[in-house]
């Protein structure tokens, strides 16, 4: 007996159904959002891969360093909750053009910084679009999707982050092997002005989802900070910033030491850094998509508490391996790069998910970047406390992210337009 198979049935098992699922404006948002966050990881990175070079050429103490860092992502909370307002209130287009504009020009800037309290203005003013074009390019794509694809969609979007940090990595293996480091660092921050050739594209090619702009700009308390805080949404507002808080915490206190790390606690050369980097963002870049399948597959609270346990254990064994196996080290870095990625692939379709449309950016919004300003002063007390084993605090991050789960519910197959306040 032959069973009919429907167009819609063939559709799911065919690779790559979830980007033709899209349709054509769907598919031109997500190139927007996947290019937009893949720069802005390249602009971002420059600042940790360069660190050791800004250490010596201003004269700067770690703890200094390391408030270049914090202060990067405190600013981009702020930077983050201002665009995910303003995408609810004039479009997530039109904020997603300014935020990379805005990282753009920063970037550059801090490359001809005279000394250490300029670069620290414009390394902060940087975060203002760093930090608001992940919230307002997710929930962009998240409102093209079909809601049995969005997990893997939005994850494929955060897989960016790996693609711009590898580029960065091969940028910046040219850049010091040429170059003096007294200038390389500057040149590797130049090379940040090439979201630019973003903006003029998504100016013209990319558009928010129709349907979805009617109904948000229908409601007179679209992009309201304070409706977050009401009683129907307010313990989901708590707990989903607890858990951005946690991830974020271990993540960049990883990532923003282990290029200083590798280099000056283990002693190892540029090129020898990069190879551990490249199998770190190999590992990141698998994670992502793997982890967008995973929330689809097994939900979203199941996948958060597994890469949390991961995250933690391989982090430590990571930083107190002894010193002379750093092969060791070496192949934990796969697995290190995938689960630390692998936890941020649900941020993006779990966060629209539990945030009514009129509300969705500016929800993302806050949550996540509330997660980044807090999560930020974790890089500052490893850069005081030396790094090494004090990255090892990072696991704790993990640890609060899955407590944060017990205040959240399931939102797996959760229709966008079924979302309340």
């Amino acid at each position: 007996m032959n069973v009919p198979v429907t167009e819609g049935t063939k559709d799911a098992v065919r690779p790559f159904a979830w980007y033709r699922s899209l349709g054509h404006k769907g598919r031109r948002a997500f190139l927007g959002a996947f290019g937009g966050y893949g720069l802005d990881s390249f602009d971002y990175q420059t600042l940790p891969f360069g660190l050791a070079a800004i250490t010596a050429y201003f004269g700067i103490s770690s703890g200094e360093a390391g408030l270049l860092s914090t202060t990067t992502l405190v600013v981009s909370a702020i930077g983050g909750i201002g665009a995910g307002v303003l995408a609810d209130r004039i479009g997530r287009v039109r904020t997603l053009q300014l935020t990379i504009a805005m990282y753009t020009v920063f970037t550059v800037l801090c490359g001809f910084a005279p000394n250490f309290e300029t670069l620290l203005i414009f390394r902060g003013l940087q975060g203002l679009g760093f930090g608001g074009e992940w919230a307002v390019g997710a929930a962009l794509v998240a409102e093209y999707c079909a809601t049995r694809y969005r997990g893997r969609t939005v994850a494929f979007v955060q897989s960016a982050w790996a693609v711009g940090w590898g580029l960065l990595v091969i940028v910046y293996t040219v850049l010091f092997s040429v170059l003096d480091a007294d200038i390389a660092w500057r040149v590797l921050f130049w090379v940040g002005v090439l979201p630019a050739l973003l903006v003029l594209w998504v100016r013209r090619s990319v558009e928010d989802a129709p349907e979805v702009t009617a109904r948000r700009t229908a409601t007179k308390n679209r992009g309201s900070l304070v409706a977050i805080f009401q009683p129907g949404l307010l313990r989901t507002t708590m707990f989903a910033a607890l858990l951005a808080t946690g991830v974020q915490g271990g993540y960049y206190t990883l990532f923003t030491w282990m290029p200083n790390y590798l280099k000056v606690s283990r002693g190892l050369s540029v090129v020898n850094t990069g190879g551990y980097f490249a199998l770190l963002i190999p590992g990141a870049f698998i994670g992502y998509v793997c982890g967008g399948y995973l929330t689809d597959l097994l939900g979203r609270k199941k996948t958060f508490l597994l890469f949390s346990v991961l995250s933690a254990i391989l982090i430590v064994l990571f930083v107190q391996l002894p010193y002379g196996a750093n092969g060791l080290m070496l192949a934990i870095s796969f697995p290190l790069g995938f689960s630390t990625s692998a936890i941020f692939s649900g941020f993006g379709a779990y966060l629209a998910e539990l945030y009514p449309t009129e509300l969705r950016a500016t929800g993302q919004g806050f949550t996540y970047n509330f997660g980044r300003a807090v999560g930020a002063a974790f890089p500052a007390v490893v850069g005081f406390l030396g790094a090494g084993g004090a990255i090892a605090l990072g696991a704790v991050g993990y640890a609060i992210a899955a407590l944060a789960l017990l205040g959240l519910p399931e939102t797996r197959g959760r229709e966008l337009t079924g979302v309340t306040s």
